[in-house]
């Protein structure tokens, strides 16, 4: 069984869906909510626009969307995880689905804005999980991809494999009591450090009719990726 292996990822994230946002704490140290706010503002989400959120987790994203989108907007959250979309309906009054990436339950052309976080190294075929992307949404339409990739720095890779390798699977279990999280923790470190590049993943959008593109980095360590749905003729580029 592989890491992109929809059942054992469904299993890992089922067991520790109550303990994510914690995690998540500790891991972007309370970062996190304007860094959401800020990625979808810059990829250009508005008032009234109808938003997918692909892979929603606890519903850290859709909270973000929600006052951008406004009362004449909406946000549908899709996951995997049973246990994930549960604590997403504990946050959130929104329209939640299961189901996967590749093969989205939706109709063709139904969404102006396409968000997905964290998510890109569960994905085994990109290209098939962006066409999806791309049939549903509208001719225009936005999709934005936010990610980690492996420091490019030595000192940024030395220091993060000593937070993420030893000092967040610590401390989350000793704040938690929850040993199942240190699996968590360490199938997070794993796919990180294989994580896809980013070059990969434009040359990717590109192929499958996005553009133009940009690509967006934090710390030598978070990206955001995002371009308009189009023709497959663009430009990107990555800073």
């Amino acid at each position: 069984m592989t890491h992109n292996d929809h059942a054992f990822v469904r299993g890992l994230f089922n067991d520790t869906a109550p303990y994510y946002d914690t995690v998540n704490r500790i891991f972007s140290l309370g970062s996190g909510n304007w860094y959401r706010r800020r990625c979808l503002l810059r990829a250009g989400l508005k008032s009234g626009q109808t938003v997918l959120d692909v892979a929603i987790g606890t519903g850290l994203i859709a909270q973000a969307a929600l006052p951008i989108v406004g009362a004449h907007g909406k946000v549908i959250g899709l996951d995997l995880s049973e246990a994930m979309l549960k604590e997403a309906r504990r946050r959130l009054d929104i329209p939640l689905i299961q189901g996967t990436a590749e093969t989205l339950p939706l109709a063709d052309e139904t969404v102006d804005f396409i968000v997905m976080g964290y998510a890109i190294r569960h994905i085994a075929d990109l290209e098939a999980c962006f066409n999806e992307f791309r049939r549903v949404l509208r001719r225009g339409g936005t999709l934005l991809l936010l990610e980690v990739s492996s420091p490019t720095r030595p000192i940024f890779k030395s220091t993060l494999a000593q937070y993420l390798g030893r000092g967040v699977p610590r401390l989350s279990q000793w704040v938690t009591r929850q040993p199942k999280l240190r699996s968590l923790m360490t199938y997070h470190w794993e796919t990180m450090e294989a994580c896809v590049p980013p070059p990969v993943i434009l040359d990717t959008m590109a192929r499958s009719g996005f553009g133009p593109l940009v690509c967006e980095g934090w710390f030598d360590l978070f990206r955001s990726y995002a371009g308009q749905r189009q023709g497959s003729e663009n430009g990107d580029s990555c800073h």
